[in-house]
């Protein structure tokens, strides 16, 4: 929860994809689908590797599972979307973000791919390198938006 330091700390790469690491997605994607969301970080969960799940499908069951993710194109185009984190209970905030991104990550298989997401896909994607890198969603946010965000995510904890 936040303010946890690990929220604020960028993960550790991940080396060889191993049944570990594997492991370690199938968990993720677990807790995701209960919370319920559509995408998760491993440092949101206490690991402090670059992995992540996604899965921003309408039937659900179609989670990408990304090892040390990073954005190699943007479109100029955003989107907002309304973004939240377990970490943050019972409060969300309108993001903009590019509407389309190119990602470079290491699959399941332990191979290096690049894949295009857009929509609420693109979004999560972006959140959840964002986690991987020690940074939040309020982050993108105005300081005085930031700080109403957090004062009232803490009278929801309290």
């Amino acid at each position: 929860m936040w303010p946890d330091r690990r929220l604020r700390t960028p993960a550790a790469d991940v080396g060889a994809i191993t049944d570990e690491i594997r492991a370690i997605w199938d968990d993720m994607i677990e807790t995701m689908d209960a919370m319920p969301g559509v995408g998760l970080a491993a440092p949101q969960i206490g690991v402090m590797l670059r992995l992540a799940v996604v899965d921003a499908s309408d039937e659900r069951g179609r989670a990408i599972r990304m090892a040390n993710p990073e954005v190699i194109a943007a479109s100029d185009e955003t989107n907002d979307h309304e973004e939240a984190s377990p970490n943050l209970p019972g409060v969300w905030a309108r993001v903009t973000r590019p509407a389309r991104v190119t990602v470079a990550f290491t699959d399941h298989h332990g191979i290096r791919v690049r894949q295009e997401f857009t929509g609420l896909w693109a979004t999560s994607v972006q959140h959840q390198i964002d986690h991987l890198a020690g940074r939040m969603y309020v982050d993108r946010l105005s300081k005085m938006k930031r700080d109403m965000l957090l004062k009232r995510a803490g009278k929801v904890r309290a």
